[in-house]
């Protein structure tokens, strides 16, 4: 799950200070992305486990938003404030209560929603872009481009997806290096005409212009980043990585990677190891301060569900 770079604010009032760390608490959310939602001046978080998005109060108390027969396990969404426009990505792992045989590990969908009420504007069926090819699908996170075109990845087929403004979809990149066994390519994020894709079985980002997806080229590495899930540009142009243990990497972690000049290599510069299990992404509050969500995917995979989660700053 991603979140585009926020501008600076003059002043910010009281109802933005969320506290440092907030314990939510809702029956079984699992919540597994997060956004931030200027007009309500409240987090978002989507739910893995209900397929629902609701709005996070900072007593850790929610409100359902969303609730679409379409979405099975909500996973990465995104904001476009512009349009008063949400953006879910949609997925089946078997975790979800409305999982089936039909459709498990064969979702890959992105709805799209007012903003205002949470009613649905649309709902794209990613998956059947790919031109009857016999494979696993997982939609997971999303990046918007300025305009508010949308492009969406597959952690289980190698394909990142473009879903212009009217709402018509299509294959924007299918490359063999973006997939791999387990999850692959996961995190996104818009850059300045770029697309920066991170991929979490071995732990490599990647970089593809927007007007030329032939160009994709791998980002040069001090160390991998194994266990990559959500990544989020900061400010300064750095890039966030939340790192977890839901597959191969050692430690729950949150790292800041800086690029070389137009991205030609990056280096991560530093890495905080994270004390909640699991964390999935991150987003920034209107100070431009990033909160890491944990919502005990490591649980819910296991099929112990609870009724906790954490959005602590970083």
């Amino acid at each position: 799950m991603t979140m585009a770079p926020v501008a600076a604010s003059a002043a910010v009032p009281a109802a933005d200070r969320y506290p440092t760390v907030i314990n939510g608490h809702a029956p079984t959310l699992h919540p597994e992305g997060v956004a931030y939602d200027p007009a309500r001046k409240a987090f978002l978080v989507s739910s893995m486990r209900q397929g629902t998005v609701s709005i996070l109060r900072p007593d850790g108390s929610v409100k359902t938003l969303v609730r679409d027969s379409k979405l099975i396990s909500a996973v990465g969404i995104q904001i476009d404030s512009a349009h008063q426009r949400l953006f879910v990505a949609n997925a089946d792992d078997g975790a979800g209560e409305h999982s089936s045989p039909e459709t498990q590990k064969h979702v890959a969908g992105l709805g799209v929603y007012d903003l205002r009420t949470g009613h649905r504007v649309r709902y794209v069926d990613l998956a059947a872009t790919t031109g009857g090819v016999r494979e696993n699908h997982f939609g997971n996170d999303i990046a918007l481009a300025p305009d508010g075109t949308a492009y969406v990845t597959d952690s289980f087929a190698p394909v990142i997806y473009r879903v212009d403004t009217d709402g018509r979809a299509s294959v924007f990149l299918r490359d063999a290096r973006l997939g791999g066994s387990d999850f692959a390519a996961n995190g996104i994020a818009w850059q300045d005409g770029h697309l920066i894709i991170a991929k979490t079985n071995d732990g490599t980002l990647w970089r593809v212009p927007a007007q030329r997806p032939r160009s994709l080229r791998r980002v040069p590495l001090d160390r991998p980043l194994t266990g990559a899930d959500g990544i989020a540009l900061r400010r300064d142009g750095s890039l966030l990585v939340v790192r977890n243990r839901l597959s191969a990497t050692p430690a729950n972690a949150v790292a800041v990677v800086r690029p070389a000049k137009d991205w030609k290599s990056a280096r991560v510069t530093s890495q905080r190891f994270w004390k909640d299990p699991a964390p999935t992404t991150a987003a920034a509050d209107p100070r431009g301060r990033f909160y890491v969500l944990s919502g005990r995917m490591d649980l819910l995979f296991v099929g112990k569900p609870v009724d906790t989660f954490t959005l602590r700053r970083f």
